[in-house]
């Protein structure tokens, strides 16, 4: 698997207020088996009244910390209160505490031990999967130590790691987008455009779920590129189409079809156009967690050069690997040559000359590009003359 199988997903018209497009994501026929509910981090680390800072011990004597504002809880137990139930709702309850508490989680994707579905059901936070993945890429730092790197690149790797991320509230127009646009019948899931580009994809099993999990595309996370967007870009165009343009309507019939092939016309335009980026390109896949029809993975892309438009996300599929849950975080340019340079650098043993004949350009340059990446402390003094290794 290297692509994102999204059978059984189909956009329709978006709606626009301002920069903002929400293009909905339609299911004909809900994914059985699986649901997902919502679950806010309380003052007891579970489900409680609000978000918080939160501490993910990811073993190794390594741990990720990041603004946790929910979790999803995976449910596939078929039966009883987890099975059939619909979705919680969303909220962010109650008076800020007069200090943000800090939490220890012990691993992003834990299985949880609900009395009755010890089995069945699945604690994850949305997106942080995901930046995990990032974050951790390469990691280790050089994997062979050749003379040019710091003591502290052996020791240590890359570290720390840290990236910046909005949360969705402070998005100019997402919350009113968010508030007044219409939910579709059969609606699992939604791509989120900032000035008509793709900042953020979201699916669901089931439209009960995405009713309740709606809002809390506000306590998501995204890019700085994504913000930029939105507050900079201009009011973008609606969907206006002309009905039976050249064609006689005679009968309600007549203007029915008229209207449903318009809006085929206008999912074949954007799946080719605005989001062909996301859902034709090639992505490395981890598994995180199998729930027995199910999988939890999350994706890395490429990072090829030239390609502005790069996703880092985590999905659900079924046995078949159809897409049941979706969620995307769309990368900044400097976040995207950072991994293009860790995988060059990988790919060559971490080998400077090595790696810098492969980029078509000068030891001197890479060393450059190293330190403006922010990885400047990995590298020893010098290393931009020839020799070592």
């Amino acid at each position: 698997m290297n692509r994102l199988d999204t059978t059984g997903l189909t956009a329709a018209p978006g709606q626009v207020w301002g920069g903002i497009r929400l293009v909905p994501l339609i299911r004909e026929t809900p994914v059985e088996g699986l649901r997902l509910r919502h679950e806010l981090y309380g003052d007891d680390g579970e489900g409680g009244s609000g978000p918080g800072y939160g501490m993910v011990d990811t073993g190794d004597r390594t741990r990720y910390v990041s603004y946790i504002p929910h979790g999803f809880v995976a449910d596939w137990s078929g039966s009883g209160e987890g099975g059939q139930a619909a979705a919680y709702g969303t909220r962010l309850g109650g008076e800020p505490p007069p200090c943000v508490p800090l939490r220890v989680h012990h691993r992003l994707a834990k299985r949880r031990r609900d009395k009755g579905t010890a089995e069945r059901r699945l604690r994850f936070l949305p997106l942080h999967l995901a930046l995990d993945g990032y974050l951790s890429l390469h990691f280790g730092g050089p994997s062979v130590v050749w003379d040019e790197w710091s003591r502290e690149a052996v020791r240590q790797g890359l570290t720390p790691r840290a990236e910046a991320a909005y949360a969705g509230w402070a998005i100019p127009g997402l919350g009113d987008a968010l508030r007044v646009f219409e939910i579709h019948p059969g609606q699992c899931g939604v791509l989120v455009y900032a000035a008509d580009s793709l900042a953020a994809a979201f699916a669901v099993p089931h439209p009960e779920d995405y009713r309740a999990l709606h809002r809390s595309l506000l306590e998501d996370l995204y890019g700085e590129l994504v913000y930029q967007y939105a507050f900079f870009g201009r009011p973008v165009a609606g969907f206006e189409t002309r009905l039976g343009d050249g064609v006689r309507l005679r009968s309600l019939a007549d203007l029915r079809a008229a209207a449903v092939e318009a809006g085929r016309e206008w999912t074949r335009g954007h799946d080719t156009l605005m989001a062909s980026r996301l859902l034709d390109a090639s992505y490395r896949f981890e598994r995180v967690y199998a729930m027995e029809a199910f999988t939890l993975w999350r994706f890395l892309p490429s990072f090829r050069r030239g390609e502005p438009e790069q996703h880092i996300g985590e999905t659900i599929t079924d046995r078949k690997g159809r897409v049941a849950y979706l969620k995307s975080f769309r990368l900044s340019d400097a976040q995207i040559r950072r991994g293009y340079l860790l995988d060059r650098l990988h790919d060559h043993d971490w080998h400077l000359d090595r790696t810098a004949g492969a980029l078509g350009t000068s030891r001197a340059d890479l060393v450059r590009r190293i330190r403006d990446a922010g990885f400047g402390s990995l590298v020893k003094q010098g290393a931009e003359r020839a020799g070592g290794g």
